[in-house]
């Protein structure tokens, strides 16, 4: 199938699907969805990821040098695409589970099954993550590129192991840093449960009695004609709610039968992952159902749901004064406190949680100075862009939520032209300085900064590290988390010691007072890869991806002794294995929260006919 180029400020297409047809014997066939639900699941389209790439003619990192004498065992046909669940209130067969797959968990949200973002001090219950999951508007930048690799040093995993102390520090391909951090990361004690100086417990998700999990349900993917953004999953005490077409369906959290429907003008083209202890959040919509492929609408349209009600609480737009009579387009949405705040090139807008009333409005300036977008959770924080196309400067704001008078400023350097912003307390961001990052990553260094003075507190470069912002979304990044005054980080993929086939990686942390590394390092084990999700209390919750023959699961890290206790463990049956890794790593939200695990698209396209393998819009993974 030939997709058409997004539409403005919308993510890019997901990867499609490749052909082939369907293991048997899978999560059952699908049936006719709920009443007023989404239509029957679709065909995936042609092509796509996830399926293991066979080792290259020459050899390269990631590989074995010498083809072994017996050949590695092959991959199912068709790997990382999904089975054949059933649908919305139709449980899935009790398998034996392995581990679950969780996106970062957004930003700060503290309520209970609030959610979680990848940057911050997180609440109990996380998302997409997505973001998050979490979605992703155009030049999206923030995947993954298949030749990461490649940047491995293979013989020493990640980079030179140098033994100090009782531990191994990997030096990664950075330059040096500000302060004169060489970006490396620091190993523990073997098995991963050296923390350092970390905080211990404090976290609130428990392991279970029984790890291993079922499939719950699973739900069709709507009809869609064109490339369609469905942005936006929530988790709450009793609903699991998600973002379909020109709406957003409440489910009920453990059976999958719908609970309600928040019939919108248009097609939603943002979403915060944050949510107040009201079960507020916001999106941002288009005015109108587009009629065809080629009617495409601004994203104009700001509005606050209640998760709890199943209702639009409000929704409104504004003019911009740089814009004439037009209404302002957001690409970026978020929240903070009781504001909401939404960013794009025609400036920035705050507005109340509760009525939709306009605190401020920092306008195109006529220097041309502009807020692209905003970071949430526990403060906000403005990432501002000033000057020409060819010579731009960005400033990070850190601003007051109800007024938007600005607290505090660091300006970035020279060579900035988009930057992420990880967490706001800590304020913590991530850039491309100079178009220096490498491997097909959207990240060249980290900044932690003084979110009171403006103040840089250390600088640190990226090197090998697997995590990822968007490429002009300014709260999009994921892969990671911060917690402890911590920046916790997977490593690159490399060759899974004493494997013949497959990669691992480990996750470790950099010190945010320094930008040095610290002893903290936890291994994904065997073809496992690992990355964090969120931080739950002062532990990180990750999601280990798993091989081509298991399922994947969820670990909790202790945030001082770095010990890993599992959360989850998903059945490694082919038909289930298939739709818990058939949705793109970069391109889906995840969230975790109380032994149940969300997976969803953020993007969808046109199924194509020349496969009869099915997709889903979310499939749910429990241990109750």
């Amino acid at each position: 199938m030939t997709q058409p180029p997004p539409p403005p400020n919308q993510p890019p297409s997901q990867p499609p699907t490749p052909p082939g047809q369907p293991p048997q014997g899978g999560f059952g066939a699908p049936q006719e969805p709920p009443a007023g639900g989404f239509g029957a699941p679709q065909d995936p389209p042609p092509g796509g990821f996830g399926a293991p790439t066979p080792p290259p003619q020459d050899p390269a990192y990631g590989y074995p040098q010498t083809p072994p004498q017996t050949p590695p065992p092959t991959p199912p046909q068709g790997y990382g695409y999904p089975g054949q669940p059933g649908q919305p209130g139709q449980p899935g067969p009790q398998m034996q589970p392995q581990g679950p797959y969780a996106q970062q968990a957004p930003y700060g949200q503290q309520g209970p099954y609030a959610q979680q973002g990848p940057y911050a001090q997180q609440g109990p219950y996380g998302a997409p993550g997505m973001p998050g999951g979490p979605g992703g508007p155009a030049a999206p930048g923030g995947g993954r590129k298949p030749n990461r690799q490649l940047q491995i040093i293979v013989a020493a995993a990640v980079a030179v192991v140098l033994i100090i102390g009782g531990g191994i520090w990997f030096a990664s391909s950075g330059g040096e840093s500000d302060n004169d951090a060489k970006g490396g990361s620091s190993g523990s004690t073997e098995g991963g449960t050296g923390g350092g100086k970390g905080v211990e417990g404090g976290g609130s998700e428990k392991a279970p009695s029984n790890t291993k999990s079922t499939v719950g349900y699973q739900i069709p993917l709507p009809k869609v004609t064109d490339v369609t953004n469905v942005t936006g999953s929530w988790l709450t005490d009793t609903a699991y709610v998600k973002t379909g077409l020109n709406q957003i369906v409440g489910y009920d959290r453990d059976k999958g039968t719908q609970l309600w429907t928040i019939p919108l003008a248009g097609q939603v083209c943002a979403a915060t992952r944050h949510v107040t202890d009201e079960k507020l959040t916001a999106i941002a919509f288009e005015p109108a159902k587009r009629t065809s492929s080629k009617d495409y609408q601004q994203c104009t349209e700001v509005g606050v749901i209640d998760l709890a009600a199943g209702k639009l609480v409000w929704s409104k737009s504004v003019q911009g004064s740089n814009s004439g009579d037009d209404k302002v387009r957001f690409s970026e949405i978020t929240l903070s406190g009781d504001t909401v705040a939404a960013g794009g090139t025609d400036g920035g807008a705050a507005f109340a949680v509760a009525d939709g009333k306009v605190r401020w409005k920092p306008e195109v300036s006529a220097e041309g100075c502009y807020d692209m977008g905003y970071g949430g959770g526990e403060g906000l924080v403005a990432a501002r862009k000033c000057g020409s196309y060819d010579d731009p400067q960005v400033s990070i704001q850190n601003v007051n939520p109800l007024t938007g008078a600005v607290i505090s400023t660091f300006k970035m350097p020279a060579g900035v032209s988009y930057a992420g912003i990880i967490s706001t307390k800590p304020l913590v961001v991530a850039a491309d300085v100079g178009d220096t990052a490498t491997g097909g990553s959207s990240i060249s260094d980290f900044f932690s900064i003084d979110e009171k003075t403006g103040k840089l507190r250390a600088k640190f470069p990226a090197g090998n590290m697997a995590a990822e912002c968007g490429a002009t979304e300014v709260e999009k990044c994921q892969h990671l988390a911060v917690g402890n005054d911590r920046l916790y980080l997977p490593t690159e993929e490399h060759d899974a010691p004493g494997e013949d086939y497959g990669d691992t990686n480990e996750i470790i942390s950099y010190d945010l007072a320094t930008g040095k590394t610290t002893s903290d390092r936890a291994d994904a084990g065997g073809t496992y890869t690992i990355s964090p999700l969120r931080m739950d209390g002062n532990n990180i919750i990750a999601y280990k991806r798993p091989p081509y023959d298991k399922g994947g699961e969820i670990v909790s890290i202790d945030g001082g002794s770095f010990k890993q206790t599992v959360l989850m463990r998903n059945p490694s049956e082919e038909s289930v294995r298939d739709a818990e890794t058939g949705f793109s790593e970069d391109y889906s939200e995840v969230l975790y929260g109380d032994g149940r695990l969300f997976i969803s698209d953020v993007m969808l396209s046109e199924p194509s006919t020349a496969s009869s393998r099915k997709e889903y819009l979310a499939v749910m993974f429990s241990v109750h």
